[in-house]
This record gives C-alpha cells, structure tokens and sequence, in this order.
C-alpha cells in the first residue's frame, strides 16, 4: 500500500464532496481520513482517535449488510450511539472487498440523497483508491483468504467449496468460464518462503488485471496465480495481464522480467466442470514451461501430445525407446536430439532448422545421416518418427515444473 498515495486520494474525494470521509479496512482499522470536519459526530471523533471500529458500532454496520454489498449502502441515523446519517461505499476490484470508504451526512441533512447524487461524480476517484488499497490492505486480510480459499477449493473438486462459490453474486450470469495459470520460472525447486511467495503470487495477480474486466477472480499460491474469466476474451488481453504479472512478479521476488507464462482451459459453462479446466490450465502451462516452442501463452488445445502425456503420467524412464535409447547414448553433445526435435516441429524444414541454429544446412544433412547409422532406419519416415518425436516430447514433460 502507498500511504501518503491513499491519504491523499481520500483529501481529493473529501475535497470534491465538501464532505467528512474515513476509510476503514475489512476488520474495522482506520487507513485514512479527510481533515474536513464541520459535522463530526460522536462515532467519527471516537473512531478517528482510537483507529479502530467500537464493536456496538460495527454491529450497526455489519446488520445493514455492508460486508455482502457491492454498491453504497446508506446507514441511518443512531441516536444511541452518537452516530449520524452515513453512506458506506463498498471499495472493491473484480468482487474483492479491499476497504470501506465512509461519507458522512451533515447534520442539519435529514436523508442521503445529496450523497448519492454526488458519488457517481468521483467513480474514477474511489476506484483508483481501491487500487492504491490492493497490494497492502488485500494481501493479508482475512476476507481475502477466505474468498480465494472457497475459489482454489472448488478448483480442487472440493463440493463445498463449489456450492459456495457458486453463491457469488459476480459469478451469475457470466458463463461461459475459463481458468488461467500464471506462472514464473525460477531455478529454484520450491519456494524458500511459501507465505511470502504466496503473497506475491497473489498480488502480482492483482496488479495484473485491475480494469481487465473479463477477469472475475484471482487467487494465488505459493507455485502459481490462478484467473477466472469470462466471455471472449482477447488474445491482447491476455499478453498485456502476462506482461503485468511478469512484472510485478519480477519486481517483488527481485528476478528478472521475461520469466512468465500463462496456460489456458478449455471453456466451461458449469462450475462443476471447474477442476477440469484448473487442470487444463496447469498443465498447459507446464507444457509451455518445458517447451519453448508452445509460446508464452499456450492454450490446453494448442499442447498436443502432451495432453496425452499428462494423462498417462509419463516418467522418464518410460520415454526411453530402443531408437531413442541408442540416439541418446551416442548424442554425448547434444547435437543430435534437438536437431531431430527441431524438424519434426518445423514440419521436416531442414532450411528452418539451420537457420534457428546457425548451422549450415549441409551440418543438418550430416547430423540425420548419423542418426540413420545409429538406429539403422529413417527417423523421418512413419513409426520411427512417431516414436522419436513422442519421447522426445515425454522427455520434456518428465521435466516440468510440478504445480
């Protein structure tokens, strides 16, 4: 969070309003407040020297259902607890709750309609605070985590958690849905810090599509993002959240920027088809992880072979054919292998092949001459190529990042 960015957010709105604002987060802490004060009641004079929401206070708020909202609720007045007239303006980005920003009504004004009619006039204003508000107010509250525990949960198969989201009010009527992985390869095995590694995944994601309005939800953990979107969504739009959350991630674990990738599902028009599409959206993006030649943002359809090959969870060890064996054995510098991988990818181009390698196109004739004297047959015709391209491909995939 930036706090002299959020302070001065709220002066401006304060200013525009001609009106007393206070910004609380999801438990009830003051964040900010304006210096406006001509008609400071009771609760605001109390709240703004304790920092905190009383309990009897935050009952009165909670019943008028501002923890569910997703528009301005007005609270009446409450004599008792020394409180006037308010509006509560629920600050939120694509459905996550990251604060309450509270206007109050001046005394001598008995409804709240000079409010309402004012509020349409600072959108632009309370939605850059909102944004100001993810990376600190968001990345540990409470709220946070339980949404995106229901989220990963019903991603997971888990029927609970499906049933409940399922409740979501910004979820109705936005099918068809597909699931989004974000992930940044790094040379480390697993996270150091998981805590501090999930949080970054989770903000990253955050950052990376505030005013993308195609994505409803975002989650993090200690490996990878996850997005729900919605529609038709354009191929821009996913290479613009991609470089965002490169970025971000980049800038808080300290790598270097270019390290992302994004895998996508198939769509799905039920939420029980949910965990099917997290699937294919991870696996996905461990196929463009292993395979550069997928691109950074691969789709499920796009993976080929290797949707077969996660579905048989292949090894190692299995990959080994007696040609590949034998290839393998003799390619004690890498020369061979990915010179043959290469063209079966360039559809047997072998001027494609020289000129992504910088060999000459006689170097490429020598090296499938060698290959040929290896296993004793063609690797370009039939079977043999099959079975060549396959283990090459499940070698690939034996190395992927397990997410």
């Amino acid at each position: 969070m930036q706090p002299d960015g959020v302070d001065a957010a709220v002066e401006s709105i304060a200013a525009r309003l001609n009106r007393g604002l206070s910004l609380e987060d999801l438990d009830g802490v003051l964040l900010a407040y304006s210096s406006h004060q001509s008609a400071a009641d009771r609760v605001r004079v109390n709240f703004l020297l304790s920092k905190k929401v009383p309990a009897d206070v935050s009952q009165w708020q909670l019943q008028h259902g501002i923890s569910s909202a997703v528009r301005p609720v007005v609270l009446p007045a409450n004599p008792s607890l020394g409180m006037l007239g308010r509006v509560c303006v629920p600050l939120l980005v694509r459905g996550f709750r990251v604060g309450y920003l509270w206007v109050q009504q001046e005394a001598n004004e008995t409804t709240p309609e000079a409010i309402l009619d004012q509020l349409p006039d600072v959108r632009a204003d309370m939605d850059r605070l909102a944004s100001l508000l993810l990376e600190g107010n968001t990345a540990a509250s409470e709220h946070r985590r339980k949404r995106e525990s229901i989220f990963l949960a019903a991603c997971d198969g888990t029927e609970a958690g499906t049933d409940e989201l399922a409740g979501w009010p910004e979820l109705h009527n936005t099918a068809p849905w597909q699931v989004a992985v974000l992930y940044a390869q790094n040379d480390l095995p697993e996270p150091v810090d998981p805590h501090a590694s999930l949080l970054t995944h989770r903000t990253a994601a955050l950052q990376a599509t505030v005013g993308v309005r195609s994505v409803l939800f975002s989650a993090g953990t200690p490996a990878i993002a996850v997005l729900l979107l919605t529609g038709d969504v354009g191929g821009g739009e996913y290479a613009e959240i991609l470089r965002r959350y490169d970025q971000e991630q980049a800038k808080r674990e300290g790598g270097a920027v270019g390290r992302a990738l994004l895998g996508l599902s198939e769509r799905v028009l039920d939420l029980r088809e949910l965990p099917k599409a997290f699937s294919q959206a991870r696996r996905a993006v461990q196929a463009s992880a292993v395979d550069g030649g997928l691109g950074l943002i691969t789709e499920y359809r796009a993976t080929g072979c290797y949707q077969f090959l996660a579905a048989g969870g292949w090894q190692l060890t299995s990959a080994k054919s007696v040609h590949f064996a034998e290839i393998e054995e003799q390619d004690k510098n890498s020369e061979l292998l990915p010179v043959l991988e290469l063209l079966y990818d360039k559809n047997g181009s072998v001027q494609d092949v020289a000129a992504q390698l910088h060999l000459h196109r006689s170097s490429v004739y020598n090296r499938l001459a060698r290959i040929r004297s290896i296993i004793g047959a063609d690797p370009l015709n039939g079977h043999v190529r099959l079975e060549l391209h396959l283990a090459l491909k499940a070698r690939k995939w034996s190395r992927r990042p397990r997410i």
